[in-house]
């Protein structure tokens, strides 16, 4: 009897052995149809258009231009609505040594704009770099909410601002990733009432004394050095390292002897990328603070402002104007595919009368996310919606967040 056990579990275990190979055959059997009938994910609509915008190089084609000439979209000041005209630009001119463009642009609201720069970027064997810069600025319907942290945002006023700048700038490389220079210049100014109305014009709403220069026009002689250590990795649009702006600047009133003061620009930004540069957390860190004589003042439209689509994006343009002002920028962001980078951001920043008020205390802050369209290696379309206690903004703009700035005029002006 135990020899009849014994042989009857040898022939269980050799009828288990024997069906193993047909299991595994069998699952791989199951494994092959399924592949065969698999079926590609279906892309929404949105996606494939997304993915059909990249792949015909649509950015790529419009910034090349033709024959010098091409289309020149967005840079007008926040809030100025579409933007567009024609730009003409020649380089390499004289062997090399000269760059030249020229435009003119008007937007949806009526801003003008017109502009013309010649650049020679490589003198005394890339040494030095010369650039001469001259534009015209007619914006209409400027938004003002007063001058001070506290302005309710009920009371939106508006004015016309009128400017012409001619700016030279000479700047040296001593090292690679190091540039001083200096800045020379004059501006000359018109201030008068609100084109648009749907609101206030805003010397119907203000005094002289609330806001200076509200009644008053002069025009400004300046004069400016700074300092850049510049190690990013691709200055139009990067993913690691560093840059690291300070610009002090003389305005002088040449008109009324009322309105000169001096400026401090400060910006301070870090690009921190990893996961083979696909992910990319962005800092910047800037603060605008002004000074003059005891009998000086500083006219409304030469203050700081916060607010759009460069700062505080949940707020409306030109929220908040004052003396001086910081404000504190965070963006995480990550490639969805080639040429489209998604965002989220948070921001933080504060205008203030004096510079014993340049604290962390009191910041307006606003979150929110995006979208960056590259080409060339760089941001050639961004759109950010963010969000603050004010409610949203959505921004469509054809420029980086953390665009660097020419020196010169534009440091004291509403920017572009």
């Amino acid at each position: 009897m135990v020899w009849l056990q014994a042989a009857a579990m040898l022939l269980l275990v050799a009828g288990a052995r024997a069906q193993e190979p047909t299991r595994a055959e069998q699952i791989e059997k199951q494994r092959a149809e399924k592949a065969a009938h698999l079926k590609p994910d279906e892309l929404s609509r949105a996606e494939q258009r997304l993915l059909n915008f990249r792949d015909q190089h649509y950015m790529e084609r419009f910034s090349a231009g033709y024959h010098g000439f091409r289309p020149k979209i967005g840079n007008m000041v926040t809030g100025g609505g579409f933007a567009i005209g024609p730009e003409y630009y020649r380089n390499g001119l004289g062997n090399g040594l000269m760059n030249i463009r020229a435009s003119a642009q008007i937007s949806t609201r009526n801003y003008h704009k017109l502009e013309a720069a010649m650049v020679m970027p490589s003198l005394a064997k890339g040494r030095l770099t010369f650039d001469l810069v001259g534009a015209h600025r007619y914006l209409p319907s400027l938004q003002y909410y007063g001058t001070g942290p506290d302005r309710p945002k009920e009371l939106r006023t508006n004015y016309l601002l009128e400017d012409t700048s001619v700016d030279g700038t000479l700047a040296a490389k001593p090292w690679r990733s190091l540039v001083l220079g200096g800045t020379s210049g004059y501006l000359w100014t018109n201030v008068g009432p609100g084109r648009d109305t749907r609101f206030a014009s805003a010397e119907t709403a203000f005094s002289p004394a609330q806001s200076p220069g509200i009644d008053i026009q002069t025009d400004y002689a300046h004069n400016g050095v700074f300092a850049q250590w510049d190690y990013r990795d691709n200055p139009s649009g990067p993913k690691q390292g560093g840059n690291y702006v300070m610009q002090y600047t003389w305005y002088h009133d040449n008109r009324a002897g009322l309105y000169s003061f001096r400026r401090l620009d400060v910006d301070l930004q870090q690009y921190i990328g990893f996961l083979n540069k696909t992910r990319v957390i962005a800092l910047r860190a800037k603060a605008r603070l002004s000074d003059s004589d005891r009998n000086e003042q500083i006219p409304f439209y030469m203050m700081p402002f916060l607010g759009g689509s460069d700062d505080l994006r949940g707020y409306r343009p030109f929220r908040f104007n004052d003396r001086n002002s910081m404000v504190l920028n965070a963006e995480y962001r990550w490639e969805i595919f080639s040429g489209l980078d998604g965002a989220i951001f948070a921001d933080a920043g504060k205008v203030f009368p004096r510079r014993g008020f340049l604290n962390f205390n009191d910041l307006e802050s606003s979150v929110g996310f995006g979208l960056r369209f590259n080409a060339r290696n760089r941001t050639a379309v961004r759109v950010d919606v963010g969000f603050s206690h004010e409610g949203f903004q959505v921004w469509f703009k054809f420029n980086d967040i953390f665009a660097t700035r020419r020196f010169g005029t534009s440091a004291g002006q509403p920017l572009y």
